[in-house]
């Protein structure tokens, strides 16, 4: 099977062998919403496995689409759902999201799910980000695993490759970080990166 078919991720989910799933929220993500820094706004979750971010995420004020390509990562989030916080969840390929999404967001926010897609489609993900930022949007990607291992999923990263990525599509870097806040065993193996799309002033006569 291929990463790009759901069938490949419905049996990871079934199987227990999801090991990206930290079971609970990422401490960076908690970290930046302490901050402050960012103002609640609407935000879509990339390949939102069982949705630990999304509803932490929603839980601090965002309103939050949460994505995955598996059935029962959605089933999953579904059973966890809260009216008090809600998250709209969408069972959807992120290379065929609905137009109707393009440029509403204010944030995407990325964790693993740059790492799960095909590695030949990483040019694809960054056209999907762009559309679905509005102008002066922000993506927040946690870049896991730097690493140079072969095969995957998860495929090696480099942020270096990300920001020749979203910079050949008009983001420019707000923040880079070596997170000290790492989970244990992926200390030394992310970074964060926050970039912003570009507000481009057209000018008319």
């Amino acid at each position: 099977m291929t990463v790009n078919i759901p069938a490949f991720w419905e049996e990871i989910y079934q199987n227990g062998r999801a090991g990206w799933d930290l079971g609970g929220a990422t401490p960076i993500f908690k970290r930046l919403l302490d901050s402050g820094k960012f103002a609640p706004g609407k935000i879509i979750v990339l390949g939102a496995g069982r949705g630990h971010d999304a509803r932490e995420f929603a839980r601090r004020g965002f309103a939050v689409t949460a994505v995955d390509f598996s059935l029962e990562a959605v089933r999953d989030m579904r059973a966890r759902d809260d009216p008090k916080i809600p998250v709209a969840i969408l069972q959807h390929d992120i290379f065929d999201l609905p137009r109707a999404l393009n440029g509403i967001f204010d944030y995407v926010l990325e964790y693993t799910c740059f790492c799960a897609i095909d590695p030949k489609r990483r040019g694809e993900y960054a056209d999907v980000v762009a559309r679905l930022l509005k102008p002066g949007g922000k993506y927040i990607a946690l870049a896991f695993p730097l690493d140079r291992h072969d095969g995957g999923p998860p495929f090696s990263v480099t942020a270096e490759e990300i920001l020749k990525l979203f910079q050949a599509r008009d983001f420019q870097i707000l923040r880079r970080e070596i997170p000290s806040d790492s989970v244990s065993q992926r200390k030394g193996l992310e970074e964060l990166l926050i970039l912003e799309k570009k507000i481009i002033y057209e000018l008319r006569e």
